[in-house]
């Protein structure tokens, strides 16, 4: 037996059913490259789903981490603060959207951040109700669930969700859904099904992660804007896998030239250790009482130190541009390969900076969703050592998202083993 077989063999029998997994049991990895148990090495276009866009195990980031654990572990910001929270806090505050007073709190999982930010807004509304999207994904907890628009596997079997929680159409080109009708939508729902003014907030990604890489317009961002400060509604945006440079801005609500109420950010923010932000407007930030906010954990100091090398590594590296210029090689590889006779399976190819997607279908004319081939492209690119992910609410989607921070001959390398992945793919359907 391989070692990767006798870990699957324990995984199957110790590990509970509902956490699914791959069948790669990372041994290490550097930068773009990792290695399993069999020492079988693996380009990285996952990259931990999008948390590692400074690379595995970034130098810069692996210092700073060894210098906090000489000071001290955990106290329990509650219990013992320390400067280094404040100085994320005054970093995250500064470079998020939005001119005006901004305030922070760290937690630890992207779910966290978003469960902070909904209490934040109804705190300071005092209203109840919140509007996320179709397709949106904002964690596994119970209010993260509700919030999410897709139900398997997030939401099937685990019985009723918090009320008050309701879904408008995310617009989506490619699906039929323009940008205008959504918002048509979105109006009509608070015409006819909810009381505006029982709205605390409007939570949306700016590019869906798990939903399929579908990109909110601009413009669509600029209306839901004004349609929040119309209602006095709070718009928070989720940039947990959207942030953090991965766009080719810093966040992607950068793209469209308005500022959210409330940023939040996980993932990519810490460079592999578990932290997230809740970040904006001070007055929403600070409508929960002493005490209203926080966590054991909150603001690991060790995953703080991670954060200030991130910020520094994409400020002082570029990322934001490398982003762009690595996106560019992805998109045109891919439209190039879309063009080609025999790949009338690719029915878009979509992206914004280094966050890309392809959407796989039976035919163009119809675009029905066509999961299986998805699955085969995966699992065959797996076979030949390249790590994709899929997602989409249809199941036919494959996302790239390489380390920011990959040697451009690597990036090269793992566009080839995508390109023959695919041609296997679908010579094996045929």
């Amino acid at each position: 037996m391989t070692a990767t077989s006798t870990l699957a063999a324990r995984k199957t029998a110790a590990v509970a059913r509902g956490v699914a997994t791959r069948g790669i049991f990372a041994a290490r990895a550097e930068n773009a490259e990792l290695w399993d148990a069999d020492g079988r090495r693996f380009l990285d276009f996952a990259a931990g789903i999008a948390v590692n866009n400074t690379g595995h195990r970034h130098p810069r980031v692996m210092a700073a981490v060894a210098a906090q654990a000489q000071a001290f572990t955990h106290t329990c910001f509650h219990v013992a603060p320390y400067e280094s929270y404040v100085a994320l806090a005054e970093r995250l505050n500064a470079v998020t959207p939005g001119d005006f007073a901004k305030k922070t709190m760290l937690v630890t999982t992207g779910a966290e951040a978003v469960e902070n930010a909904i209490k934040m807004a109804r705190a300071h509304t005092g209203r109840s109700g919140v509007i996320a999207f179709t397709g949106a994904f904002h964690g596994r907890t119970l209010l993260g669930m509700a919030l999410t628009g897709k139900v398997a596997p997030y939401k099937k079997g685990f019985g009723a969700m918090p009320p008050e929680v309701l879904h408008a159409p995310f617009p989506n080109a490619f699906h039929g859904v323009t940008e205008g009708e959504a918002l048509r939508t979105l109006e009509g729902m608070l015409a006819a099904s909810v009381d505006p003014e029982r709205i605390a907030a409007m939570i949306i990604e700016p590019v869906q992660g798990e939903g399929g890489f579908n990109i909110a317009p601009p413009g669509f961002l600029r209306a839901l804007r004004a349609l929040c400060d119309r209602h006095g509604i709070v718009l928070i945006a989720d940039e947990v896998q959207a942030g953090m440079a991965r766009t080719g801005r810093m966040f992607g609500f950068d793209h469209s030239g308005v500022a959210p109420d409330l940023v939040t950010m996980a993932k990519g923010l810490a460079g592999g250790f578990p932290l997230s932000a809740v970040t904006g407007r001070a007055e929403i930030v600070d409508a929960a009482g002493p005490g209203g906010l926080g966590g054991t954990y909150a603001g690991n100091p060790i995953a703080v130190a991670a954060a200030s090398a991130v910020l520094d590594v994409i400020a002082d590296e570029d990322l934001c541009a490398r982003a762009e210029q690595i996106g560019a090689v992805i998109r045109a590889r891919l439209t190039a390969l879309a063009a080609r006779q025999g790949m009338d399976c690719i029915g878009d190819v979509r992206g914004i900076g280094a966050m890309n997607a392809l959407e796989l279908v039976t035919d163009r004319a119809s675009n029905a969703p066509d999961a299986p081939l998805t699955a085969r492209i995966v699992a065959e690119a797996e076979a030949r050592g390249l790590i994709l992910l899929s997602c989409g609410t249809r199941y036919n989607v494959i996302r790239l998202l390489p380390p920011l921070t990959i040697p451009m001959d690597q990036l090269a390398e793992a566009l080839d083993l995508l390109e023959a992945s695919i041609e296997a793919a679908v010579m094996h359907a045929a």
